[in-house]
């Protein structure tokens, strides 16, 4: 059920043994105060609009126009060679960057997490960097945040380990201040990307949206109670990630540690997307629901060797057609009951022990499940893939626990040591073109970073 791995499990002990403060000096002070998210922690900034990507520094790609405007190779700026660290493999390939404007978040970060949407065809595939800025104005280096493609038969989609410079390093899919307690935040940050084509095509990847969200979110063990308000319960698809213990365990375990694609896999259907017949020709015929296995290969992080990366998860999300997708952190149920009346179910990740979430039955480290509904009281209906049967899959929890175990950042664990919790970390997947109701939710939850008229 868990989607931890010892290296997500130092970055929240980390985080959850700091006090956190919130300090600015330097520079970055000298720019000027900047209001604070009306939630207070959290800084969403994507990029997705023909003006978007027209912005920024061009070395070799172009920004499209059109009904989804998107980032591609133009001409090629460089020539490069790339060594696969999982299969070994030295090719060549034509690259061209863009380099996102700086961003100052309204909230000095601890933590940045990125997304990115792209379509990557056969022979093309891109990276994705982060660089963090200092309040006395100086830079990190760039991050490699992830290596990604969409399939498989160019590179192995990859995160990086061993990257930092003392002040901030990269867990997985996090770019995290190193001393959350006492060091300096992360006062703005840049993205670059960096697309690769191979030699002498006329092939590019496509980026539709990219961005990242950046958190503060303060320790804390217990979290206000919301106050609950009508929302409605979506037809979401019910999928068990425990049927599928034992199948393709070299994704990670097989079903047991696919709680992350098995969510994304049921919102997808929600929304009608999902791979094809030709797509799932490799899964073994004999399986059920050879679309989360799907999901998993196509989530899998040869480097992080499991299927719960953030990032790749949204991007694998956003590779079908119309879809767009980010990881961000809501603060309260009220804002899971605007996306649901919206018409959006949300991924969660949440930590507890058992006895913890009423009706669960099990502790985890780390578990993703989908919020589908909200009961007439405000308790959370959820579609918890950590089930044995699909017909299992639904469970009903009470409001102020699932609350508190999603949001909290710190907990005690089964074993009485202070333990880390998601600080409420979701996924959102929507239509790209998401229409007038559901724009006006994903704004009001602080993920559109200005007044649009959709993610398109």
């Amino acid at each position: 059920m868990t989607a931890a791995t010892p290296r997500r499990a130092l970055l929240a002990a980390a985080l959850a043994a700091a006090t956190v403060t919130a300090a600015v000096s330097g520079p970055a002070a000298a720019r000027g105060p900047r209001p604070r998210d009306p939630r207070g922690t959290v800084d969403n900034r994507f990029w997705y609009a023909y003006g978007h990507w027209r912005a920024g520094t061009h070395q070799g790609t172009v920004a499209v126009p059109g009904v989804r405007p998107r980032l591609e190779i133009g001409a090629a700026s460089d020539r490069t060679e790339y060594t696969d660290p999982h299969t070994g493999r030295t090719s060549s390939w034509e690259s061209a960057v863009w380099i996102s404007p700086v961003h100052v978040p309204a909230v000095p970060a601890t933590e940045v997490v990125p997304s990115w949407n792209a379509h990557t065809p056969p022979g093309t595939w891109l990276r994705a960097e982060l660089r963090a800025g200092y309040p006395d104005g100086t830079r990190s280096p760039w991050y490699t945040m992830g290596c990604w493609a969409a399939g498989e038969q160019d590179i192995r989609r990859t995160s990086v380990d061993d990257q930092g410079d003392g002040r901030t390093r990269v867990w997985t899919d996090t770019l995290a201040v190193a001393a959350p307690g006492k060091g300096p935040r992360i006062a703005d940050w840049q993205l670059r990307l960096t697309l690769y084509r191979r030699p002498g095509t006329r092939l590019t990847p496509w980026v539709h949206l990219a961005g990242a969200m950046a958190s503060d979110v303060p320790d804390r063990t217990e979290v206000p109670a919301s106050t609950p308000t009508p929302a409605p319960e979506l037809a979401v698809p019910r999928r068990s990630q425990e049927i599928h213990r034992g199948r393709y365990p070299e994704y990670d375990n097989g079903g047991e540690a696919w709680c992350s694609p098995t969510s994304s896999t049921m919102v997808l259907e929600y929304w009608g997307r999902g791979p094809g017949r030709e797509e799932l020709a490799w899964v073994d015929p004999a399986y059920s629901d050879p679309q989360v296995c799907h999901a998993a290969r196509r989530t899998f992080d040869h480097q992080y060797k499991g299927c719960g990366n953030w990032s790749f998860n949204a991007a694998y999300a956003a590779a079908y057609p119309e879809t767009a997708a980010v990881v961000t952190r809501l603060s309260s149920l009220a804002d899971a009951e605007r996306l649901v009346r919206a018409g959006i179910p949300l991924i969660t990740s949440q930590s507890f022990r058992k006895g913890e979430l009423t009706g669960a039955g099990y502790g985890t480290a780390g578990h993703l499940m989908t919020v589908t509904g909200f009961t007439s009281s405000g308790d959370v209906v959820a579609n918890d893939p950590y089930a044995a049967t699909n017909a299992e899959v639904r469970r009903v929890y009470r409001r102020r626990e699932f609350e508190n175990v999603w949001l909290r950042t710190k907990r005690t664990d089964a074993a009485g040591k202070t333990a880390s919790g998601s600080g409420g970390i979701c996924y959102l997947y929507v239509p790209a073109r998401p229409g007038p109701v559901r724009t006006a939710a994903l704004a009001a939850v602080g993920v559109l970073p200005e007044p649009a008229p959709g993610i398109r």
